[in-house]
């Protein structure tokens, strides 16, 4: 019976690998360490330090770093030099630096700074979006609305996240319909893309499609990201569960960065260094070369003065000096 059950388990997982390779030629990596990943930090990360980061993590192979937010320093003390990093970044070719937006004030701050994408953040669930926003999820599609609506017309791209897809801290479980409607109301503004984010970390496997199940019926997998928080170790997990969709965008953090000043327990993102690792074992090329990347890691981990939470940082220590034997280790072909 035990091998039988083994033996069951084996064809799941092969089929699962299939199905996801089969779907996931590539995967545009959605880097949100120096904004979303420093926010809760509560040693203050100086400008240039934060500009360093975001240029390593560039000459990694990152096209995709959220940058900067403009929120009220009153609030985020952590991101209250976001014109100054935006102003005195050297922005690569071809790289995209999108920047977190809370209202029009904060919007027509960033506008002065040359910026070409912005992300609005309504909440998906009423108690996070007191606590977040200071109003209710209906009053805050609304605010955002107004902030989106200037944005296109302005011919700035706009992105939508949606925080705690699968549990609040205040409120519980959610909703996956809910979870729909408001993802379609982001498209409605005028989003090109709308990423999921599992806040605190409590999602499963089984809740990811669950939720991946109700909101494809409002929308298609190319424009939809997932956002895993790993708090109970499940972003990996969580993330095959969403690759088998068909997804193809993913939010992830430098050394595992991360947390929200309004959701208690929450630790950091998906590693964005364990998260390239996983996609070099399903051949996925993601151009990105994660020696880079490690030093990137560990260069915002030594200013932090704490230990990187990314297990392939961690893993990988100083033995590779050329990515191209990871991916032959990552591959299984060494």
């Amino acid at each position: 019976m035990q091998f039988l059950k083994s033996s069951c388990i084996r064809k799941t997982f092969s089929a699962t690998y299939r199905t996801i390779s089969n779907k996931v030629p590539e995967v545009r990596i959605y880097e949100v360490g120096p904004r979303d990943g420093l926010q809760n930090e509560s040693k203050f990360v100086p400008t240039d330090i934060k500009i360093e980061l975001i240029h390593k993590l560039a000459a990694a192979g990152i096209n995709n770093i959220e940058s900067a937010s403009f929120v009220s320093p009153k609030w985020v003390k952590q991101m209250s030099d976001g014109a100054e990093v935006m102003n005195n970044l050297k922005r690569s070719p071809g790289v995209n630096y999108p920047v977190l937006i809370p209202n029009l004030k904060g919007y027509e701050a960033a506008k002065k700074c040359n910026i070409e994408e912005i992300a609005i953040f309504p909440a998906g669930s009423e108690g996070f979006s007191q606590k977040n926003l200071n109003c209710s999820v209906e009053e805050g599609l609304k605010r955002f609305k107004v902030v989106a609506d200037q944005a296109v017309q302005d011919g700035i791209r706009v992105r939508g996240y949606v925080s705690c897809v699968l549990g609040c801290p205040y409120d519980g479980s959610i909703s996956p319909k809910a979870i729909a409607k408001i993802t379609e109301e982001l498209f409605a503004m005028g989003c090109y893309e709308v990423s999921l984010g599992d806040t605190i970390g409590v999602g499963t496997a089984g809740s990811v499609r669950r939720l991946m199940q109700e909101v494809l019926a409002v929308t298609t997998p190319d424009k939809l990201a997932l956002h895993f928080h790993d708090t109970y170790g499940q972003g990996l997990s969580n993330l095959v569960a969403g690759l088998e969709f068909g997804i193809k965008t993913v939010d992830s953090s430098i050394s595992g960065l991360g947390g929200c000043p309004y959701a208690r327990g929450a630790s950091g993102n998906l590693a964005t260094e364990d998260l390239v690792y996983f996609l070099y074992g399903l051949g996925v090329n993601t151009n990105v070369d994660l020696v880079q990347l490690v030093e990137a890691g560990r260069y915002i981990s030594n200013f932090l003065a704490k230990p990187t939470e990314s297990k392939v940082n961690r893993a990988l220590g100083d033995r590779f000096k050329n990515h191209q034997d990871i991916i032959k280790m990552a591959a299984c072909t060494i």
